[in-house]
């Protein structure tokens, strides 16, 4: 490993970024070859912790209430079209990473105007979106209905909030314990989306007639209007939380810098309170447009492709169809359609009258997990990102922790705990997820053309392809016009209804 004397300017008010030679994937992983074993057992990871959120919110509460009160014709598009747009937006976000060392939120303090409007904007936004906290309490409202056998009535409603507490006090002895937090967070979701997918496989395959899982599957390819009724809030809110947050995906890729992908390796990771102390750059690091770095920067994308395309867009169409199919069988027994108050349980409740009390909790137990994976990913993120985003705009901060960014980062969480803990007890669970989703949809409308303008500057093995762009141009498109519906809808009229 050689370090150029040269650094390399990309955009503006932030350091440029100093100039080293791309690790090998042996290197950072620590094998002598990266075969198929090796992938799955050490570089497979930042995409399982976007799917730990994805597989949450909108595949296990925002898809089966969509599907379950209006079917899958005119729904089940959009979620494959979400899907799509929603992976390539992923892996050009982790693309800056890879190639820079720095994690999103710092790289957009190198757009016009600068780090001063908006680093602060990006973690504003992160916070707006997802400190409403509905994604903790549907887990709460999962854990009491594991507790009691019965989904909580008005009277009870304060006990399932204590459990949403928790659950969060949970997360954080998980990243406390741990010694470097991606990989805790990762072994955290192979363990739960493993378990979760297959238990939703067998209960499908057991339960749910063939005609519905082909109902299901060709749904998600038939074109067809949206279904008469359906909100421009609620359609909005499955569009932005098919697969992750849309716009604000980007506020977990960071992942891909603790993981060491490329110049990730150099920029350093945050680790545990159990972990050594660890120094991540405040500027990132990328390569010199060489022969060597060539094609390493071919094999690293190549492995990024594989985890996102392999892993996170396989595993959320099977979290989103899972769910919802066997949602469409509730409904089919029960005769009813799920409601925002009881779309957490529904259809647990359904298929305990109809399969008895073992389906009952298994389903419950399912749902638990799929909400906390949710959780686990979500409430560390806005803590990542607020960490990241502090320590690399201030110097001053920086020598106050002493370049320790732990002591910054299990400070904010607890107060970010505090906060969600109040939060919880202002709305029903699924209203609070639907404001998540369509606030991450605002995002698409900014930060596809922020993403273009450093991806354009990267060094010139590294820049996307033309057609690239139009994809971040199709994001923007797509998810915005459910945003400025949503906004449209939520002060009047929407622009267009269904």
């Amino acid at each position: 490993m050689t370090q150029s004397e040269h650094s390399y300017p990309l955009g503006v008010s932030r350091p440029d970024l100093a100039v080293q030679d791309l690790p090998t994937p042996e290197e950072v992983f620590k094998v002598k070859r990266l075969g198929a074993r090796e992938l799955v057992q050490f570089a497979v990871g930042p995409s399982l912790i976007a799917l730990g959120i994805s597989i949450g919110s909108g595949e296990w509460l925002l898809g089966p209430l969509n599907v379950g009160q209006y079917g899958f014709v005119g729904v089940g598009w959009i979620i494959t079209v979400s899907a799509l747009l929603q992976t390539f937006y992923n892996v050009e976000c982790a693309r800056y990473v890879v190639a820079t060392g720095e994690v999103p939120v710092v790289g957009w303090g190198r757009v016009p105007p600068g780090w001063f409007f908006w680093i602060p904007v990006s973690v504003f936004l992160v916070i707006f979106a997802f400190i409403a906290g509905g994604w903790a309490a549907s887990a709460g409202q999962g854990v009491y209905a594991l507790v009691h056998g019965r989904i909580p009535a008005s009277a009870d409603a304060e006990e399932p909030r204590i459990y949403a507490i928790l659950l969060l006090v949970l997360v954080f002895a998980i990243t406390a314990a741990a010694r470097r937090i991606s990989r805790a967070l990762e072994l955290a979701n192979w363990a739960l989306i493993s378990t979760i997918l297959l238990a939703l496989l067998v209960i499908d395959i057991a339960l749910v007639p063939g005609r519905i899982w082909w109902d299901g599957i060709s749904g998600f390819f038939t074109p067809a209007a949206p279904p008469a009724g359906i909100s421009a809030t609620q359609l909005g809110a499955l569009a932005g939380f098919t697969a992750l947050a849309s716009g604000l995906n980007w506020y977990v890729l960071g992942h891909y810098r603790d993981k060491g992908y490329g110049m990730g390796h150099r920029a350093g990771y945050l680790s545990g309170m159990r972990g050594e102390r660890k120094q991540v750059l405040a500027s990132g690091v990328t390569f010199p447009d060489d022969e060597k770095n060539r094609g390493l920067w071919k094999r690293w994308y190549r492995l990024l492709l594989t985890d996102m395309w392999g892993v996170f867009f396989i595993g959320a169409m099977l979290g989103m169809l899972l769910p919802t199919i066997l949602m469409t069988r509730a409904v089919e027994i029960s005769g009813e359609n799920p409601t925002q108050a009881n779309v957490p349980t529904f259809v647990a409740e359904v298929l305990q009258g109809e399969y008895g009390s073992f389906v009952f909790y298994l389903v419950l137990l399912m749902g638990v997990m799929i909400l906390f994976s949710t959780q686990l990913g979500i409430f560390e993120a806005m803590v990542r990102v607020t960490t990241d985003a502090s320590h690399a705009s201030s110097s001053r901060l920086r020598a106050r922790i002493e370049g320790d960014p732990r002591k910054f980062y299990y400070p904010f969480m607890i107060l970010l705990l505090v906060v969600i803990s109040i939060i919880i007890h202002l709305a029903l669970p699924v209203g609070l997820v639907q404001w998540s989703a369509n606030m991450s949809n605002l995002g698409a409308l900014i930060y596809p053309f922020l993403l273009m303008y450093l991806n354009s500057k990267l060094p010139r093995p590294a820049r996307p392809r033309p057609w690239h762009y139009l994809i971040l141009v199709l994001n923007f498109l797509f998810f915005g016009f459910f945003f400025v519906n949503f906004i449209a809808d939520f002060i009047g009229d929407p622009l267009v209804t269904f």
